[in-house]
């Protein structure tokens, strides 16, 4: 009941502040030409930095990349690019940009969570996420419709990449290989832009992945444990699957002596907490690092061209609970209805906390030590490796995981150039729009970003709240937050928006009257 009175107050929230939000100057543009001054360039193509650059846009296309000085050396007037009359100039000295990212696993917010588009889609927005690509949500017309929004700049929001959950919106069960043929022939008419999978039998999931990437479809998977016994990813990567989502289906694919995990026999996939923890021991089953069966799978799905998004972010509860419960932003940026959707409970999804202490979660530190191992080899041999958050489950916050799974990359091994071009670049060739976006490059769309701290040495800069630094005067001080997003061509201010969403969750909070407390503890 609570989560259903958190909807229907949200909702009225939510249109209130879409009448506010229209009379807000968040944005700027597009313009016939924008210049912006004196940066220094990250680029997503794993090239080191340069500065100062003056970019160029004209007509959202990037016009020109020129570099205008030395550091440290006044830059002369007469070498930089010409302000037109109607254009826009930039003065962004001493500041760096970077290609827009690109979240390869974002859930358009959901109705369990209370989670609606303009919500999360300023959260996106504001830590600089300019395309995202919808891994399945609540049906490909709900996400189809916001697509055209977006690329008319209509409403707020990344450019979108919309995928259908497979069999989603069929009246009859899809029992064979041709009823499989047929609703991958109607997704594609429909303008879904790809397929998410989550396991079927073999015959079904091969002719499924054959006939989408007949009509040109890119396809990613969960591989859930209830198909993956018979159905793991070196059989979808051989089949033709583009992308897999998480770990699922990759210890399975590294078994030398089995072919199921070591399931206690008491164990019920239904049982979240079951679920979690036993998923928690499965890559120390899976074939040692290094060793032959783990090279040969390994080198084969890099053969394949195979994409990795492992949004280590996402589970990132299971080894430190604590850490993902008391994140700062959680207070100020989420949802009531969000938080209540967090909490332990044995039907919602990712709400595993039936009893999870020391034990669970040393085995998941384990877990992730040998799944970062093949993640980080994996891009070290050359095999692409994307950026995705999965927000909205597990109390991970749209924006704020994004930022996070970043940093995961670093702690896998990662240099921050990689982390970079696996949220630019590798994101935008994973979506066969590598020509459009992914990097700074003259004749691509000027999607980018802009912040006044080197991400670089810090990370955590992109986070909305910023990163906690101490002043020569022994003052303690936030630093960075994105400044600017740029997208189409369009500024907007990240600051902004995330003041909207701090003003939309308290305007919930009092109408509620509602105090966020930790699992089992009073208010």
């Amino acid at each position: 009941m609570i989560i259903k009175r958190c909807h229907l107050a949200l909702l009225l929230t939510l249109i209130l502040f879409s009448k506010a939000f229209s009379q807000e100057n968040l944005s700027e543009g597009p313009f016939e030409q924008l210049i912006i001054r004196g940066v220094t360039l990250i680029n997503g193509n794993g090239a080191p930095p340069l500065g100062p650059v003056d970019i160029e846009v004209v007509n959202n296309r990037i016009k020109s990349i020129k570099v205008v000085g030395y550091p440290g050396v006044e830059i002369k007037t007469s070498d930089r690019p010409q302000l037109k009359a109607g254009g826009k100039e930039l003065n962004c000295e001493g500041m760096y940009l970077l290609p827009g990212f690109v979240d390869m696993h974002g859930h358009i917010g959901g109705i369990a969570q209370g989670a609606e588009p303009e919500y999360v889609f300023r959260l996106w927005m504001a830590h600089g996420i300019t395309t995202v690509r919808e891994p399945s949500g609540r049906g490909i017309d709900f996400a189809l419709d916001l697509k055209r929004k977006s690329a008319k700049n209509e409403i707020i929001a990344p450019r979108i990449m919309a995928y259908t959950g497979f069999g989603q919106d069929s009246d009859d069960p899809i029992n064979t290989p041709e009823k499989a043929r047929e609703w991958v022939r109607k997704n594609a008419q429909k303008g879904a832009d790809g397929v998410k999978f989550f396991g079927a039998e073999p015959a079904i999931m091969a002719a499924a992945l054959d006939e989408n990437k007949k009509l040109g479809l890119r396809s990613a998977c969960h591989h859930a444990q209830l198909s993956v016994a018979r159905w793991n990813v070196i059989n979808s990567a051989r089949a033709g699957l583009t992308s897999m989502e998480h770990w699922y289906g990759l210890p399975e694919a590294l078994f030398e002596d089995r072919t199921v995990q070591n399931y206690p026999l008491d164990y019920n996939y239904n049982n979240e907490q079951d679920r979690f923890e036993e998923a928690g021991k499965l890559w120390k089953q899976a074939a040692k690092p290094y060793s032959d069966h783990w090279n040969k799978v390994m080198d084969e799905l890099i053969a394949l061209d195979f994409t990795l998004d492992p949004t280590f972010n996402i589970y990132e509860a299971s080894r430190d609970l604590q850490r993902a419960r008391r994140a700062e932003w959680h207070e100020i940026y989420t949802l009531p209805s969000l938080w209540d959707f967090y909490q332990p409970s044995k039907v919602s999804h990712g709400s595993y906390w039936h009893y999870w202490g020391t034990e669970q979660e040393v085995a998941w530190k384990k877990n992730y030590q040998l799944w970062m191992t093949f993640v980080n080899e994996y891009k070290n041999r050359g095999g692409r490796v994307t950026t995705g958050s999965d927000s909205g489950f597990i109390f991970q916050l749209y924006g704020f995981a994004y930022i996070r799974e970043m940093e995961l990359l670093r702690e896998a091994g990662f240099h921050p150039l990689e982390i970079i071009k696996s949220a630019t670049l590798n994101g935008a060739e994973a979506l066969g729009m590598q020509d459009e976006i992914g990097s700074v490059t003259e004749g691509k769309l000027a999607d980018l970003v802009i912040v006044e701290e080197n991400p670089l040495e810090n990370l955590k800069v992109l986070y909305g709240t910023g990163a906690i630094k101490l002043t020569d005067n022994n003052e303690v001080v936030r630093v960075g937050g994105v400044k600017y997003t740029i997208k189409d061509g369009i500024i907007y201010d990240a600051k902004g928006l995330l003041r909207e969403v701090k003003e939309m969750v308290q305007a919930e909070k009092d109408k509620l009257n509602y105090q966020f407390k930790q699992p089992g503890m009073k208010p």
